[in-house]
């Protein structure tokens, strides 16, 4: 327990990345740290559903992603299916992929500049593509910053 609750101090963390944390001492017994992550459970210390809503909360409030690429970031922290769909309908609620990917195009174009050639049009569109933005909304963005370029060729 005294183990557990230091590595809580560290971080928030999964019932799954816990698990695995206690079980790695050769000491450790698979009896006893389901016990002590019973017990974590029972008084809140861990709780799969709120660490997936703050974790998303806190990606999106840090850069502009897709619900893919939110989804593929939740799952590799090993949470239930449940725990990460109810997460990301919560994030999404609060602010659209519409405007996350407005604001995404925004920031890039900062940087490198609007679209003016089709290669520079395909950049764009990896890009938000990496970032987790659907195929068709990418899309459509991109021609309404760039009329000029035909994404089809």
């Amino acid at each position: 327990m005294t183990r557990a609750i230091n590595l809580l101090g560290y971080k928030p963390r999964t019932v799954a990345e816990m698990r695995t944390r206690l079980l790695e001492k050769e000491w450790a017994e698979a009896a006893v740290v389901d016990q002590v992550i019973a017990r974590l459970q029972e008084l809140k210390y861990l709780d799969d559903d709120a660490y997936a809503a703050n974790f998303a909360q806190s990606r999106l409030s840090a850069k502009p992603l897709g619900r893919s690429r939110l989804r593929r970031d939740l799952q590799r922290k090993k949470l239930p299916a449940q725990a990460v769909e109810s997460a990301l309908d919560q994030a999404y609620e609060e602010r659209d992929e519409e405007t996350l990917i407005e604001e995404a195009i925004r920031k890039r174009t900062r940087i490198k500049g609007p679209p003016v050639t089709p290669e520079d049009a395909k950049k764009l569109f990896d890009y938000l593509i990496r970032r987790g933005f659907g195929f068709d909304l990418a899309r459509r963005k991109i021609r309404a910053v760039s009329r000029a370029v035909d994404l089809d060729e």
